[in-house]
């Protein structure tokens, strides 16, 4: 006899009025036993009540697997109320895991063809939720047929089963095709918005669709055209805007369309125009639809007026009082700096405000396109603004901001002066959360500004007179004392206020800085290889700096105390020598941006002219195994034999010279990729011993303003082909410009068959995950022939 149990209302009350844990685990426990026995040897009719039980106790996180196969009675019944919730309970406790959801595959296809619209809808709900790939396959033509149903109920939930099922298995994309276009002469807004999502999905998943849906731009321009026009409607509008939802989403879906297509983006240029100026942006209905419009704008291919109202339009939500709005805007200028700078510059004092919002993403955002927007023409306004900005930022963006400044500095400086003083004043605010390499800068570029020597020995010495807490600026204070002592005793400085600097005080202060308990082991050495070229500056007797180097002999720091030793032999066995070998270093002469363009040209056309080394066979045994990109997955397929390249036949003995084969033609390079300053180029090399062997040379440069990281490049050839990845030469591209990452492909294409290579990018860039996948079929004919 089955022991009766509470009811669903009561189970509830019950749970809730339990005052510990304890007591409802008990609770739940009691009632599981009941649950259990009730499946067993309780009323069919009653067991639907039952497996509600159990699906608050699942809700509410304790084990409820042993209903699973209860949801499968109830689906089977021909009752309503069993299947309503045996649909509910298949819903939440079965999923691609559980074998047993193959179970209600044919169970969901006889509801679906039964034609009652409440036990379809349930069976699509369903199937949209926990529907795996097998039962997508099996199920995609019931579905189908379902699209095209009078009932607007019946049709909605079927386009939405139907994104689904694309989201789960890109293959079926040919099945919902021919539907879509009849769907979208439907008046109903819900249909509509499902419709468009399918459409998108389809498109994003499905060259082909994309190609087929292009054709349909003018009817969606026109279903956006009349929300716009159409005034107020109680039942779709929100705050004044008619459907945005549809709105952004029909908005998505042109920005797919229209992307690299010149046709379409003509068609709704005119549409988007008047999308931007008639939206209403007092509330954040009208504020989505608007950015939604922005990026449409800035995915196509649009006219430069529509991209300039674009900025304007960001450039309005930074005014705007909500954060979240404001941090778009900022991301979004962040993102189009690149592309349209001129437009975005206009924005620039609003920028800069947003420096001081107290919101750390936001002050962050706003550093980073502030950064952005520097250049030649602006560059002394914009750094008073940082450095403003960076004696008063939080902690956390300090590092940024001051690593940001230099590197501006470094690339815009309009002279030396100037640029030194702007290091200067980023180490004497922020020293310690500078780069590792800004002392190695700016000991460059102070020692090849011959002329500026004096002023800048002055400088460091009153900025170290002042703090010796900030340590980059301490080592650079102390190179520049122990090169240019001499300069700072004279006395001699344009634009300074005159002021005598006795030997005794410099003495003193770098005896404080080796004393301080603030000096890192590094900087002590600063200072007392400052100490030591002193001892041949200055014109007073070395006595106290050879004390201070014979004291540091015995220090505790081994890399200190073996300079100490080496000076005080210096100083002991080889006097005569010691102004020789502490004499001033030579200038160091700056390479500008076009020195260094001409040493990174001559770098990579030393790396072409360099011959492949041959790989080994632990490399050969790594070939990647990405053919079937292009040609399909086949487990039969026969691949030619691994690169075997002969080292003797490589040789040319110098004899045969005037018999050799003439060296075959240059093939031109090939640019195949750019988006947001990353720009990828292929170089092509075939060696003339091996005519069917290709060396393809990857270069992926970035002259954005944030560097590239998990960079990531993978390819695939025809099966005809054979193709071996070498490892590249870093996952980083550096911004502007660079140190670029470069990979070698090895590719053997014995019957000179048409190469097609498909490429696979993945990075991070500007906080964001990037993935590109996209075939190369216009490699130069001397690259196969």
């Amino acid at each position: 006899m089955v022991v009766p149990s509470l009811k669903l209302q009561d189970l509830i009350e019950e749970i809730r009025g339990a005052r510990t844990q304890a007591q409802e685990r008990e609770v739940i426990q009691k009632e599981c036993a009941h649950i259990r026995a009730s499946f067993r040897d309780g009323d069919p009719m009653l067991r639907h009540q039952q497996l509600a039980k159990l699906l608050y106790v699942h809700m509410l996180g304790y084990p409820a697997h042993f209903g699973q196969m209860e949801c499968l009675k109830l689906i089977a019944s021909s009752r309503f109320t069993d299947k309503r919730v045996g649909y509910l309970g298949a819903m939440l406790l079965l999923d691609e895991r559980h074998d047993a959801h193959l179970l209600i595959t044919n169970s969901i296809k006889n509801d679906l063809s039964q034609g009652i619209q409440p036990v379809q809808g349930l069976a699509l709900c369903t199937l949209s939720t926990m529907g795996s790939a097998e039962m997508c396959r099996d199920l995609a033509t019931e579905v189908e047929k379902l699209l095209l149903q009078p009932s607007p109920y019946v049709r909605k939930k079927a386009i939405l089963t139907a994104v689904h099922m694309i989201r789960k298995v890109p293959e079926l994309s040919n099945v919902f095709l021919p539907p879509c276009a009849k769907l979208l002469h439907e008046r109903h807004h819900g249909i509509l918005l499902g419709t468009v999502t399918l459409i998108t999905e389809l498109c994003e998943r499905s060259p082909e669709a994309l190609r087929h849906f292009r054709k349909v731009v003018p009817q969606l321009a026109q279903i956006l055209q009349t929300l716009v026009t159409t005034g107020y409607s109680t039942e779709h509008s929100i705050s004044g805007v008619n459907d945005p939802f549809l709105q952004v989403q029909i908005l998505h879906l042109l920005r797919i369309l229209g992307r690299n297509h010149e046709e379409s983006s003509e068609t709704m240029n005119d549409l988007l125009a008047q999308v931007a100026t008639n939206t209403d942006t007092s509330r954040n209905a009208g504020n989505a639809v608007l950015f939604e419009t922005v990026l449409t704008i800035m995915d196509i291919r649009s006219t430069a007026g529509l991209r300039v109202l674009a900025v304007n339009i960001l450039g309005r939500f930074l005014h705007n009082s909500d954060r979240n709005i404001r941090y778009v805007a900022l991301t979004s200028l962040l993102r189009l700096v690149q592309s349209d700078h001129s437009a975005v510059q206009r924005h620039r004092p609003t920028v800069v405000e947003c420096l001081q919002e107290t919101d750390a993403s936001l002050s962050r955002r706003a550093l980073e396109l502030s950064l952005a927007l520097v250049n030649g023409s602006n560059v002394r306004a914009m750094m008073q603004e940082l450095q403003a900005f960076l004696e008063s930022c939080p902690p956390d963006l300090r590092a940024d901001c001051a690593s940001g400044i230099l590197l501006a500095a470094e690339r815009f400086a309009p002279t030396k002066r100037w640029h030194i003083d702007t290091i200067l004043h980023v180490l004497t605010t922020a020293g310690t959360h500078v780069r590792d390499d800004a002392v190695a800068n700016l000991t460059q570029l102070i020692g090849g500004a011959q002329e500026l020597h004096a002023y800048s020995v002055r400088r460091l010495y009153n900025a170290l007179a002042e703090d010796i807490s900030q340590q980059p600026l301490v080592q650079v204070a102390a190179w520049c004392i122990g090169e240019y002592g001499d300069l700072l005793l004279e006395g001699n400085f344009e634009e300074i206020e005159p002021l005598q600097v006795e030997e005794e005080e410099v003495l003193a202060l770098l005896e404080k800085v080796l004393q301080s308990h603030m000096s890192l082991p590094a900087t002590r050495g600063y200072a007392l290889t400052a100490l030591m070229k002193l001892s041949t500056r200055l014109r007073g007797d070395n006595n106290r700096i050879r004390q201070v180097v014979s004291i540091y002999g015995s220090c505790l720091d081994m890399e200190l105390q073996q300079r100490a030793v080496e000076y005080d032999t210096l100083f002991r066995k080889y006097d005569h020598m010691r102004a020789a070998i502490l004499e001033k270093m030579p200038l160091v002469e700056r390479g500008g941006p076009q020195v260094d363009e001409e040493a990174k040209e001559s770098k990579e056309a030393a790396q072409l002219s360099e011959v492949a080394p041959a790989p080994t066979e632990s490399q050969a045994s790594q070939l990647l195994d990405l053919l079937d990109l292009l040609d399909g997955a086949s487990g039969n397929a026969q691949h030619p034999p691994l690169l075997d390249p002969s080292p003797g036949g490589a040789l040319v003995h110098l004899l045969d010279l005037p018999c050799a084969p003439p060296p075959p033609a240059p093939i031109p390079d090939l640019k195949v990729f750019e988006r947001e300053g990353v720009q990828l180029n292929l170089s092509f090399i075939r060696s003339p011993e091996n005519p069917a062997l290709l060396l393809i040379i990857i270069t992926a440069t970035n002259s954005s303003e944030s560097d590239v990281t998990h960079f990531i490049c993978q390819a695939a050839v025809p099966k005809s082909l054979q193709l071996q990845l070498q490892a590249p030469s870093g996952n980083t591209v550096p911004a502007q410009g660079g140190l670029p990452i470069t990979q070698l492909f090895r590719i053997l294409n014995p019957n000179k068959a048409p190469l097609r290579l498909k490429l696979r990018l993945t990075y991070n860039h500007f906080g964001q995950s990037v993935q590109e996948i996209f075939e190369v079929n216009n490699l130069p004919v001397e690259s196969w022939q």
